[in-house]
């Protein structure tokens, strides 16, 4: 079992709350954790999560580091937008927002993305506010583009029949329902390990399902046309990618391509056995992935134009 998992079932408590607004004027919630003068790091979740998703990170890191984590639009505390308010321009928008309103100019910080997360990262990888404030970047669990194309949620042969039914499904209107034995099942088979514990499984779903449908379907709308490719490639401070081996819904095929087209790439680490949540999953590896990231780009003001490394395979337990 995860320590940084079962040291404390009361969510953290975070040093201050605040609101930011972002371009269209939509509020985004934000928490900040830790104390005020360590290294930065800002927490951006995924498609249906809040920030209740990087809990582990938040209690490991805010011993030492000023965390900073978000709502997305339309997830957790921050309301969903007006028309026209869902797109990846959005997500962009949003992360400049967070950056301009919780740190001094020119202040430097990891960035660190989950699925969705991720994708706002590369989303605003030309913005002034991220080539301002980013010093380096983990994307866990992420693609850059043909999600519905990519993913073994269905169990099809790939191809066109099975990406508009992947495409479908990322829209789909139906509630989720309430969290029980089925629907904990349906989460685990499709967004996490087989080995999963019971009770990683039942924060996710508790998670997930308490995001509101009109936020879920419109994210996923945008996910099925996702296409971040020139994303990546302007991503041009040091960045290392996180995959599990076993992701259905961003499958390590994704993590290669990024990994691959970075230019100041960290290297690819995939966990062995894991799935899609891997800050849940294996919430030692991201913490320690980000810690790495800060002791060498943020706290000793190394090159930001490190040396790539190849990739790596890591287990974990």
């Amino acid at each position: 079992m995860s320590r940084l998992l079962h040291r404390d079932a009361v969510p953290p408590v975070p040093a201050a709350e605040l609101t930011v607004r972002s371009a269209d004027g939509s509020r985004i919630h934000v928490e900040l954790h830790g104390p005020e003068d360590a290294p930065a790091v800002v927490l951006a979740h995924g498609w249906t999560c809040n920030t209740r998703f990087w809990d582990a990170q938040i209690r490991d890191l805010a011993a030492d580091h000023r965390v900073i984590a978000y709502d997305q639009r339309g997830h957790g505390l921050t309301p969903e937008p007006g028309p026209g308010g869902y797109s990846t321009d959005a997500l962009a928008d949003d992360l400049e927002a967070v950056l301009a309103g919780t740190l001094a100019p020119g202040q430097k910080a990891v960035l660190a993305g989950h699925s969705m997360g991720g994708m706002t990262v590369m989303a605003a990888a030309a913005r002034p506010g991220v080539r301002e404030h980013a010093a380096a970047v983990l994307l866990c669990s992420t693609g850059s583009t043909r999600l519905a194309a990519e993913a073994l949620v269905l169990p099809l042969r790939a191809g066109a029949l099975r990406t508009r039914l992947t495409t479908a499904v990322l829209g789909a209107k139906a509630p989720l329902g309430p969290v029980n034995p089925v629907s904990r099942k349906i989460l685990k088979y499709a967004t996490m390990g087989r080995g999963s514990a019971p009770d990683r499984v039942d924060a996710c779903a508790r998670i997930v399902h308490a995001c509101p449908r009109r936020a879920r379907v419109e994210w996923g709308h945008v996910l099925g046309e996702l296409d971040l490719a020139d994303g990546v490639r302007a991503l041009r401070v040091p960045t290392a990618v996180i995959a599990g081996t076993d992701d259905r819904l961003t499958p390590p095929v994704h993590a290669r391509a990024i990994a691959a087209a970075l230019p100041v790439g960290l290297g690819l680490t995939e966990l062995t056995g894991m799935g899609h949540m891997t800050p849940v999953e294996a919430p030692e590896a991201v913490s320690a992935k980000i810690r790495e990231l800060v002791t060498r780009y943020v706290s000793t003001g190394a090159d930001a134009r490190g040396n790539a490394s190849p990739a790596e395979k890591e287990d974990v337990a």
